[in-house]
């Protein structure tokens, strides 16, 4: 597997000497992010504001970005299309200002508009139906997904702390927080749309960033147990080691999700969006901020936290 080293494998890069940089960059943005959630806010799509979804059908069957092209050409940004059926019929979902719960005359000015849009003589359309779409399920399923967050957080703890040391489950956990954290502020400053998929791949950038630190955290354990140095030496080394399977890892899955991104579709643009984001975080997090945090303060991690107590039991009995 040596041509496929990025890094060699005994690259000695003092990642360490920058850990005080690094740490109070990743504080900054942390701190940026927070502030752009709580001034701008979100730009919350229609699963979460609610909305009209109208109902057309075709004689023929449609294409959807030209659909999605022309109501953007006629002044309606945020609508949403999507087939359904046999290609014949399309569903437009879109906001509606001051649009209240009900068939209501705002409701039927929407659809009309839709229609007149997507009209032509040589592919005639009718509506199916035109009604309010309340924002319930969108709340439903983001509660769901504080949920989902808080679970990951707590089972992240108890994993890595069974599995590793409860100062390395700290670590991980607030590196992945960071991350998640970091990829939210993005969206709140670009104010790129914010729905249910977007949702989906913030949930989804937790489990790629807990993955590529409990990599680096694996060697640094066997690090630990078999060099004699000092912590930041054998934290330098466990990141050069893992650094070339780092880089290619993320590199693959950026690319996966580039292609999403590029070809996925308007539907699909913003969980990508989300994955891409927290790939290059998530990669750095446990390069920069992951491995500095077991140098602080009570997160100081030392080989006595890592050597199997039985061993030094074993030790303490051969000693006079």
């Amino acid at each position: 597997m040596k041509p496929f080293n990025v890094f060699p494998y005994g690259s000695k890069i003092n990642f360490m000497r920058l850990r005080w940089v690094s740490i109070s960059l990743a504080a900054l943005l942390a701190v940026a992010a927070v502030v752009g959630i709580a001034v701008k806010g979100f730009n919350f799509a229609l699963d979460f504001t609610g909305g009209t979804a109208t109902e057309l059908v075709f004689e023929k069957p449609v294409d959807v970005e030209q659909a999605r092209a022309k109501l953007q050409a006629a002044g309606m940004d945020d609508a949403q299309v999507q087939t359904f059926g046999n290609g014949q019929e399309i569903l437009v979902r879109m906001q509606t200002a001051g649009e209240t719960q009900g068939a209501g005359p705002s409701t039927q000015h929407t659809a009309d508009r839709v229609l007149k849009t997507l009209n032509t003589a040589e592919n005639p359309a009718r509506i199916l139906s035109s009604e309010f779409v309340g924002p319930q399920v969108g709340k439903d399923l983001a509660q769901n997904g504080v949920w989902a967050l808080l679970f990951v957080v707590v089972g992240f703890l108890i994993y890595i702390s069974f599995r590793f040391e409860k100062k390395f489950a700290i670590a991980a956990v607030l590196t992945t927080l960071h991350d998640v954290l970091i990829c939210l502020g993005w969206f709140a400053w670009t104010q790129h749309e914010f729905d249910l998929t977007v949702l989906a791949g913030v949930l989804s950038v937790m489990g790629f960033s807990i993955n590529d630190t409990i990599v680096v955290f694996d060697r640094v354990r066997e690090n630990f147990r078999t060099m004699r140095a000092n912590p930041e030496q054998v934290l330098n080394a466990s990141i050069n080691q893992t650094l070339s399977r780092t880089v290619i890892t993320s590199f693959v899955a950026f690319l996966s999700c580039f292609a999403l991104y590029m070809y996925g579709g308007q539907s699909m643009r913003g969980m990508s969006e989300a994955q891409m984001i927290g790939i290059i975080i998530g990669t750095l997090s446990s390069i920069f901020i992951a491995c500095p945090l077991l140098t602080m303060s009570f997160l100081r991690v030392t080989q006595e936290d890592l050597m199997p107590k039985e061993s030094y039991d074993a030790e303490l009995a051969r000693r006079p």
